[in-house]
């Protein structure tokens, strides 16, 4: 029982820092990478169906992102879709490829990005230490009902404290590197 929780806390705790993952990817940084248009959906021919199922993606340069549609007729329904995503990026139709422009930050929309980074990171942070929580919550009752000794629960939550402070300190390293990538373009 203790092992099975301990191993639940690690899952769940993993499954919040790649959710804080997800998220970093998605901040645009200036450099062109394929990763900003991961969630952008494409209606084609009445069913949402992801960018990357539609055409191929490619960075040609560190300004640009391409994009080689398969079926030509499908070309403005990308381009709606990427104008609809919220990411502020204009697609560039030339017929034969969708070209998407990634513009230039300035200080101050680094300084916004870095602070929605933290936000992130914190949300991400607050996840963990509530997995934290609600699995010793599960020991402690779990050791009156089972009855298992107060040393086992207590060396348990001592395990849940190192698996909280792995996965913390893994969202700092990507609060880290996200922060280096967007002052450093």
């Amino acid at each position: 029982m203790i092992k099975e929780i301990i191993k639940n806390t690690d899952t769940k705790m993993h499954k919040a820092t790649e959710h804080v993952r997800g998220e970093l990817i998605r901040i645009r940084t200036g450099k062109a990478t394929t990763n900003l248009l991961d969630g952008v959906k494409v209606d084609y021919y009445g069913t949402l169906t992801p960018l990357n199922q539609v055409g191929n993606l490619s960075t040609p340069d560190i300004h640009t992102i391409t994009i080689q549609v398969w079926d030509k007729s499908a070309m403005p329904l990308v381009e709606k879709a990427i104008l609809n995503s919220n990411l502020g990026l204009n697609p560039i139709n030339d017929g034969n490829a969708i070209r998407v422009p990634i513009p230039a930050l300035n200080e101050e929309r680094r300084k916004e990005l870095v602070k929605l980074v933290k936000k992130y990171a914190e949300d991400g942070k607050i996840a963990v230490r509530n997995v934290r929580r609600d699995e010793i919550e599960k020991l402690k009752k779990a050791e009156k009902d089972e009855h298992f000794s107060e040393d086992d629960r207590k060396h348990a939550e001592t395990e849940i404290q190192k698996l909280t402070d792995k996965h913390i300190k893994e969202i700092d390293l990507l609060i880290q590197q996200k922060e280096k990538e967007i002052m450093e373009v």
